[in-house]
């Protein structure tokens, strides 16, 4: 064993390279019987076959209202059935959502609805004591004369369309009921081609983090950040399919809809609701009626059920696992999980935000002293390390310092927050001309003393003008690096494609790199100081790379497609571009 503060996880099952929309059509296909979701406070029981047709009707009601991949649609709203559609309709429609904590008073809903530019708003209308139509309106009163969808707010100048949750109108507001009939066959076929176009590494989902200083920001988290992590998770407890899990914890955290949504559907299992919020009742009376085997929770709300007044009079022998995560347990909490609650594979789970969550989890049958005293092994694919914060070197075993994640779980970045993205995500480029993959960003890169190169591993995916989110990533390597003077971006363009789309793609992406970095953050970046610019397609080949090749892209891998059906694959799309290209007199791809 090294003696440095270093682990990685094992290899384990592949990681799965596919959109949240694309895998929760495979699930509810293979598991169509049985149930998908159980929302004791509404009585709602549905299998994976109705869940798919009510999150398919929502998601083309979605594109109906206008709503394009990529635009942002808050969620605020206790734990419901509608927070699960929502959920996965976003996902199928490429919609970026945006989790926004019941907890939020007015000034927090404004910072969170303009910091990500909320296009539209899910909102219950009241939850406990918040009224969040009344605290939506006063910060939007052109809501109350505004028609649903053309909403003009002088505070919320982003957001246009409001969908309340329920069957009641209000004015202003889309009924969540009705938004489903929205969509017909138009918009049906529009999903059809979404479920190509969208890729896997795509953000997809905004969590509001606020650490411990600062207002809070927005960590931006892809398809394949949160699928992963969810399936892992629910490996680490053994989830079978057919097996219920209870949900007290808020969907709008990791925990609820990381954790337990995609967790459940990840392994086929069951996504149980007891109540709107924690009421430690419902969740033995939900335990208890639904047979479920397994719960999650913080050690508050495992200490609020054991000290219920009525707790021995439930039976909860069919629970055998769960998580247990969010602050250290006490060994005595800990030992009448596993004898009272029956809980005997209870896991504790270790992680934030930023790395979607988990990043360490112990196993089922690990010791009691190791569950209460520790926060479990490395999750799979994952590395970590502690470092000391000031040197950045890491320390021996046994010292503190600073934990530091490494894998597919770690985060885009903060939205729209260069600097504190920069904060938290380090990339060291040691050596001239050394190349090393920038995972968070998709590019790999070159630097020299004075000099930087950015591979994009995609020509369909170019920085073009249209693409905000591959600029923006792209921002976050220029500020860190001041000492540049010259700079090229070099993409890949694939052997199939012609000289069309080669020149609009280099066209588009020197007027982009022009027009949205030079003359704002780069010249920022550089100090004023003068740089030049280049920007040309390259073929790129095994031996551009060496060992250095990004992987695991849907039909977009960077090592060169040979043959049979991958490279079909390649042909058709290639064709299907120049065609489309074409036909709009000559404009370049433009984003999904």
């Amino acid at each position: 064993m090294s003696d440095l503060s270093y682990a990685h996880g094992a290899g384990g099952p592949p990681l799965i390279g596919r959109t949240i929309g694309a895998f929760f059509d495979e699930a509810a296909a293979a598991h169509a019987e049985r149930l998908a979701l159980i929302v004791r406070h509404q009585d709602i029981r549905w299998t994976y076959g109705e869940l798919k047709a009510r999150v398919d009707a929502l998601a083309a009601g979605f594109v109906a209202l206008g709503l394009r991949p990529g635009e942002r649609i808050g969620i605020w709203a206790p734990n419901c059935a509608e927070w699960t559609l929502t959920q996965f309709a976003t996902a199928k429609a490429g919609l970026i959502l945006v989790n926004i904590n019941p907890a939020y008073r007015v000034s927090e809903l404004d910072y969170a609805l303009n910091k990500v530019g909320c296009r539209a708003l899910v909102l219950a209308r009241a939850h406990k004591t918040s009224l969040y139509l009344d605290m939506l309106r006063d910060l939007a009163p052109e809501l109350d004369a505004a028609a649903p969808g053309a909403l003009e707010a002088a505070r919320l100048p982003h957001l246009k369309t409001v969908i309340l949750i329920g069957t009641e109108e209000a004015p202003g507001c889309h009924a969540f009921a009705d938004v489903a009939a929205l969509g017909g066959p138009a918009e049906a076929a529009r999903l059809a081609e979404l479920a190509d176009a969208l890729q896997f590494d795509d953000p997809i989902n905004i969590q509001f983090t606020s650490g411990t200083t600062g207002f809070p920001k927005g960590a931006t988290l892809s398809h394949h950040n949160i699928l992963n992590n969810g399936f892992f998770v629910g490996g680490a407890i053994r989830l079978r399919p057919g097996e219920k899990l209870c949900i007290p914890v808020p969907l709008y955290h990791c925990f609820g809809m990381v954790m337990g949504n995609l967790g459940c559907l990840t392994h086929g299992a069951t996504m149980v609701y007891p109540s709107e919020g924690f009421d430690p009742l419902a969740v033995l009376e939900t335990v208890e009626a639904e047979r479920c085997a397994a719960l999650y929770g913080v050690p508050t709300m495992f200490i609020a059920a054991l000290g219920h007044p009525d707790f021995a009079r439930f039976d909860l022998s069919s629970l055998r696992t769960g998580i247990m995560a969010g602050s250290p347990c006490p060994v005595e909490v800990m030992k009448r999980v596993i004898a009272d609650m029956h809980m005997r594979e209870v896991t504790i789970a270790y992680g934030m935000t930023e790395t979607s969550p988990v990043s360490l989890q112990s196993a089922v049958d690990d010791s009691l002293e190791l569950r209460v005293s520790t926060v479990g092994r490395v999750q799979p694919h994952l590395e970590v390390k502690i470092v000391d914060p000031a040197t950045g070197r890491i320390v021996p075993r046994g010292q503190p310092g600073e934990l530091c994640t490494r894998g597919y779980s770690v985060m885009l970045g903060y939205w729209d927050d260069a600097d504190r993205t920069g904060d938290v995500t380090r990339y060291e480029m040691p050596g001239d001309h050394h190349r090393r993959r920038l995972q968070a960003l998709d590019v790999l890169v070159r630097v020299g003393p004075r000099r930087l190169v950015l591979h994009h591993h995609d020509a369909q995916r170019a920085p073009v003008a249209q693409d905000r989110h591959t600029h923006q990533r792209m921002e976050r390597v220029f500020t860190r690096f001041r000492a540049i003077r010259k700079l090229r971006m070099r993409w890949r363009i694939r052997q199939v494609q012609g000289p069309r789309i080669q020149r609009n793609v280099a066209d588009k992406t020197l007027a982009a790199l022009e027009t949205r970095l030079v003359h704002r953050r780069l010249v920022e970046a550089l100090g004023g100081k003068e740089f030049k610019l280049t920007a040309r397609p390259h073929k790129i080949n095994r031996a551009d790379f060496g060992d250095h090749v990004v992987g695991n892209k849907r039909g977009n891998a960077i090592q060169p497609r040979l043959g049979g059906r991958a490279l079909r694959h390649d042909l058709a799309q290639a064709a299907e571009q120049d065609a489309r290209i074409a036909g709009r007199g000559g404009h370049g791809p433009s984003s999904p």
